[in-house]
């Protein structure tokens, strides 16, 4: 099974909780719910249990439906950025090269992942190993 990217989990359940918020508030059924943004049922509580993203008019569609605005269902209503978001914030600290390796990595299958931790660890010494100083013949 492929890796989901963090991002996406993050932000389907971010919209998955919002909706069924607002399904609640307005008093209706998933079913009744699935109907007005025209999809089925079964797709519905899969979207608000958090295991998919809608697509954009379905997005569009489902906010009409429950009468919300975008914004609280992307999580952003608050002053903080949503967690969906803030996870993708990289680190001032972290050097351009790693962030480009990440995004790289990222777009791996599981077995190309493999291979590639196993050569990342190839590449680290040995926790027990001390550090190897040149030689100062080698130097000459």
């Amino acid at each position: 099974m492929p890796q989901v990217h963090k991002t996406k989990v993050l932000l389907a359940r971010q919209i998955g909780a919002v909706a069924r918020e607002a399904r609640m508030r307005a008093g209706i059924t998933q079913e009744e719910a699935a109907e007005r943004v025209g999809i089925a049922t079964e797709v519905y509580g899969r979207m608000e249990r958090g295991n998919m993203l809608p697509s954009l008019p379905t997005l569009v569609k489902l906010c009409r439906a429950l009468g919300i605005d975008a914004n609280p269902l992307l999580g952003f209503s608050s002053s903080q950025p949503p967690a969906w978001l803030a996870s993708e914030t990289p680190s001032a600290a972290e050097p351009s090269s790693l962030r480009r390796l990440l995004r790289t990595a990222r777009r791996l299958n599981p077995r190309q992942l493999s291979a590639l931790r196993s050569v990342a660890a190839a590449l680290l010494p040995a926790p027990d190993a001390r550090p190897v100083r040149p030689s100062r013949r080698a130097a000459s």
